[in-house]
């Protein structure tokens, strides 16, 4: 077999020239026909044979699934954004139109995530798996997100939390944050698959790297004198808990990779910056918000599949259940995207994961493990 290398179109344009300026946008692939029918048959394929994306023997095998049952394209480019922290990585891939999703089947969306039916959303699971499984990396549950959950996660506007920072909310813009910044041992990567979004809500983007080299104001977010209290998904309605101090950016200092959450760093007023943290986030959010990309509409069947250490994620306020249609409000099916998240290396989470379970991950905040029987 002659392997076929990765076109210019597939990869982020800034990689041609050390002299490119900044990403300032994903890289958006466009999948074929026979791209998304191979997809389709072979969540099928693997519903039949393993009744579940959580099964065991499946997940042990992932990697493998992957590489045999993807389509080569699909499976070549996230393996190489798997391993991709240059200068032209944005740190998120939109695969658009990678599923036709059966709305009939799918029936409405229910009023909360709480009410979401599984199995309907079987083969989507299974389909998301295998591009976690192509980086290649492993699917993981969080305690602090659901008490776990399962390793997928039905993403549904819910009206009584429609004003929160919460993926539940609407009414609000829901600002970039990296998912769960609060832990160390946040997610590597992010799969958000859109099963519907007829009110058109833009997916919100950004990339530590649209900045392009470090300047003062982000030198000093290497500190380690900032306080990321936990969200409001798990806090919600108490005074957050004040934790150790951490950084904002980490790992390499010219190429590296960031922990932020704008709305529970620098809006909550009970986060407990001091007052040369808050200053220094209020600078680099300063310069942060021009960068924010807000250009893309998903539609049903999409995916953003996201690098958690170079990029954050956000929405547009919306109202669920309706949209503008020429001037006109027009009530519509209410916005309905599934979650994965997922590690590289269960090794390196091993003194956070269950006893029994290496894919459920018990951090609570910055190194704390919940006290759980």
């Amino acid at each position: 077999m002659e392997l076929q290398p990765i076109t210019t179109s597939e990869r982020p344009a800034q990689h041609a020239s050390a002299h490119a300026p900044a990403p300032t946008a994903p890289l958006i692939i466009e999948i074929t026909p026979q791209e998304r029918n191979t997809l389709s048959s072979v969540g099928n394929l693997l519903a039949k044979a393993f009744n579940s994306y959580e099964n065991p023997d499946y997940i042990a095998a992932l990697h493998l699934h992957a590489f045999q049952l993807l389509p080569e394209r699909v499976t070549r480019i996230l393996s190489r954004f798997g391993t991709d922290f240059s200068a032209g990585q944005y740190g998120a891939i939109i695969f658009k139109g990678l599923l036709e999703v059966d709305q009939d089947a799918l029936g409405p969306t229910p009023p909360n995530w709480q009410q979401a039916d599984y199995g309907k959303l079987n083969k989507y699971g299974f389909i998301c798996s295998l591009l976690h499984g192509a980086v290649p990396s492993k699917p993981v549950q969080y305690y602090a997100q659901r008490k776990g959950g399962g390793l997928l996660h039905a993403i549904i506007p819910d009206e009584k939390m429609s004003k929160t920072q919460t993926g539940a909310g609407s009414k609000t813009d829901l600002f970039v944050h990296t998912e769960d910044a609060f832990l160390l041992n946040q997610a590597d990567f992010l799969s958000f698959l859109y099963l519907r979004n007829e009110e058109r809500v833009p997916s919100t983007l950004y990339s530590i790297r649209s900045h392009g080299k470090i300047n003062t104001t982000m030198e000093k977010l290497f500190a380690p004198i900032y306080q990321c209290p936990k969200d409001a998904n798990y806090a919600r309605g108490k005074t957050p808990e004040r934790g150790p101090a951490t950084s904002v950016l980490y790992g390499n200092k010219q190429l590296p990779f960031i922990r932020f959450d704008a709305a529970e760093q620098i809006f909550n007023e009970k986060a407990g910056q001091s007052q040369e943290a808050l200053n220094n986030l209020t600078d680099f959010w300063n310069e942060a918000k021009p960068l924010i990309n807000n250009n893309f509409i998903p539609e049903s069947g999409d995916v953003v599949f996201v690098n958690n250490h170079l990029c954050a994620h956000g929405r547009s306020a919306f109202t669920a259940g309706q949209r503008n249609e020429n001037g006109k409000i027009v009530k519509c099916e209410r916005r309905q995207m599934l979650r994965m998240m997922s590690k590289t290396s269960l090794i390196h989470i091993r003194s956070v994961t269950d006893t029994n379970d290496p894919y459920f991950i018990m951090e609570e905040h910055l190194g704390k493990v919940f006290a759980t029987d």
